[in-house]
């Protein structure tokens, strides 16, 4: 039988990051394990499945093979597990999945191993507790501010922590009991004929367990909506598309459970003078054309202040000069880009009769008039018609 999609079975996209993978694995792994269904071997099972698709998916090496070629790149001589043998089937050298689950949730996650984040999921510490929603908040920056990195105050809104309950959902001096529809199982069966139907139990939500009296503050959610103040670093160097990471500043976690992080997105707005290309900024500078036949100096504006550019005589329009570390600082080195200056030389469009009095001297001893340039270039351009 054809083996299932290895990202389909942790629900992720192709592209998926290191991150998105973990945090699928811990979704699924929490739902199918043994533990949480004793007696279940189609949940058995499909933790099997799970783990064996994390193995290979977290694993640069294996997850390129296996983009490239699927299950085949695992697969030895007559179909069998190829490299090493031994573990799960399938994907050659994997170790018991319970190694994997240990990896993601941490030493004392397996089988009667107590402690840690798994017994807060699985009963160890408090029954029905769920983590909390990631957030993202889009935050506006002048290019100044992306070049010299500023702090910030953001405010939004999310579900925090219920003062009144400590976020256990329960009423001060109340308790959680076991759940009357379940019987603390979590699941109830029904059956269809022949056929046994469970479900996850619709009073407790699967925790075993219930409030005895809800929380009159949070209604036993144990989260309240909040608006939320907080003071953001944004580095020097960041770029329309970068991201940060403020951890636990998401949504509070349900009856106790982990908070999740907030992700601020990050726009550079465009600038009225300067083009960035990455740690180059990029600006155009029209001076005169008096200016670009005799040279001289000029002031050059930059993110920093004023800068002085030496124009050689004989300038053309479209020369480019370059600034050294006038242009963004590298968001990991700090090291910072050049400035580029293009130079567009402006003609004058209208003239008073000295001046084009003295320009038609200019043409006469310059030599204009005679129209050698132009001479030259028709019997250069006649074999292109």
């Amino acid at each position: 039988m054809a083996k299932e999609d290895y990202y389909e079975l942790l629900g992720v996209a192709k592209g998926a990051t290191e991150e998105e993978l973990k945090k699928a694995y811990r979704k699924k792994a929490v739902l199918h394990h043994p533990d949480k269904n004793p007696g279940d071997k189609a949940s058995e099972e499909m933790f099997k499945k799970i783990s064996e698709a994390y193995e290979v998916l977290k694993d640069p090496d294996k997850r390129a093979a296996y983009d490239r070629y699927g299950h085949a790149a695992f697969q030895g001589p007559g179909g069998t597990a190829g490299r090493g043998g031994g573990g799960m089937s399938g994907a050659g050298g994997f170790h018991d999945p319970f190694d994997i689950f240990r990896e993601v949730f941490g030493q004392g996650a397996a089988r009667g191993g107590g402690g840690g984040i798994f017994d807060e999921m699985f009963g160890g510490g408090r029954e029905g507790s769920r983590d909390g929603e990631d957030l993202r908040y889009d935050l506006e920056l002048t290019l100044e501010e992306a070049a010299r990195g500023v702090e910030k105050e953001i405010s939004f809104r999310r579900q925090a922590t219920c003062e009144r309950c400590a976020g256990s959902g329960a009423e001060p001096g109340s308790k959680r009991v076991t759940c009357p529809t379940c019987r603390g199982a979590g699941q109830i069966r029904r059956s269809g004929g022949i056929i046994v139907f469970t479900q996850t139990c619709p009073t407790c939500g699967g925790a075993g367990k219930k409030v005895e009296k809800p929380c009159t503050a949070c209604r036993g959610e144990g989260r309240v909506n909040s608006n939320t103040k907080l003071n953001v670093r944004i580095p020097a160097g960041v770029d329309t598309g970068s991201r940060l990471r403020s951890s636990g500043n998401g949504a509070a976690g349900g009856a106790g459970g982990q908070a999740g992080d907030l992700y601020i997105v990050l726009t550079v707005k465009e600038h009225e003078l300067f083009e960035r290309q990455g740690d180059d900024l990029f600006c155009e500078m029209p001076i005169k054309f008096t200016l670009a036949t005799l040279g001289g100096t000029i002031e050059i504006p930059t993110l920093s202040g004023k800068a002085s550019l030496k124009i050689p005589a004989g300038t053309q329009s479209g020369t480019t000069f370059r600034l050294r570390d006038k242009g963004m600082p590298n968001i990991r080195t700090a090291r910072p880009g050049d400035q580029l200056v293009r130079m567009h030389v402006e003609v004058p469009s209208s003239l008073t009769a000295e001046q084009r009095k003295l320009l038609e001297e200019f043409g006469r001893v310059s030599g204009d008039a005679s129209e050698p340039t132009s001479r030259s270039f028709f019997e250069k351009a006649k074999k292109f018609f």
